[in-house]
This record gives structure tokens, C-alpha cells and sequence, in this order.
């Protein structure tokens, strides 16, 4: 898909975020579609993001698929996993989950734009 190439090719998302406790730099799923948003716009192509939650095992997985869309309705997909945590020390249940779908949504973006 030539929309996608040239996103690819334009996109820059760099590592803008910082821990401190753990002394790295890193980039947000929000940081990539900040980045994206005015290429999809020029490429007229839309950008949906979808979450699963999947048990496999006895483990809750998030499956984030970022499904990439021209105006031929031509789809290229990526995916991205994160497992769950059972527990997170000054979270409750959702938080958690939310936490695996924002690190899923930026795998998936990764690949997709990668």
C-alpha cells in the first residue's frame, strides 16, 4: 500500500518521555498518533485501534489490532500483545488493564508503522 510508505517514511515519533526511576527514554501509543494523525490526514487514510481481551492459559492477554485504511478501502493490520499483570502495587483492576492496552495499542502502532 503506497499510503502506507509514505507514512512510514515521514513519520517521527521520537522518544520524548522519560522515566525516572528506571533512567530511560521512551514514546507513548499518544506520541505515535499525535505523529500520524497529519500523515493520515494527507494520505487520506483513517486509523482504527481495537482491543481483545484473550485468556490463554490462565493468564488475560490484550491483543491491541491497529488496522490502517486508504480510500480503495485497502487495509494493511498490526498487532500487539501485552500480558496482565495479576496485581500492580497501587492499582485496581482496570487500571491494570488499561495499562496493558496502552503498551498493546503501542506495539501494534510500532508494527504498523515500523
Amino acid at each position: 500500500m503506497k499510503e502506507l510508505i509514505a507514512i512510514q517514511s515521514e513519520l517521527k515519533a521520537p522518544k520524548s518521555q522519560f522515566n525516572k526511576f528506571g533512567g530511560y527514554k521512551y514514546r507513548k501509543a499518544e506520541d505515535i498518533l499525535e505523529a500520524a494523525k497529519p500523515l493520515l490526514a494527507k494520505q487520506k487514510c483513517t486509523l482504527i485501534i481495537t482491543d481483545d481481551v484473550v485468556l490463554i492459559g490462565n493468564r488475560i492477554y490484550v491483543k491491541a489490532t491497529a488496522i490502517l485504511k486508504n480510500e480503495k478501502g485497502e487495509c494493511e493490520t498490526s498487532t500487539g500483545w501485552a500480558r496482565e499483570e495479576e496485581t500492580k502495587k497501587g492499582m485496581d483492576g482496570s487500571q491494570i488493564t488499561g495499562a496493558s492496552s496502552s503498551y498493546a495499542r503501542k506495539y501494534a502502532l510500532n508494527g504498523l508503522f515500523a
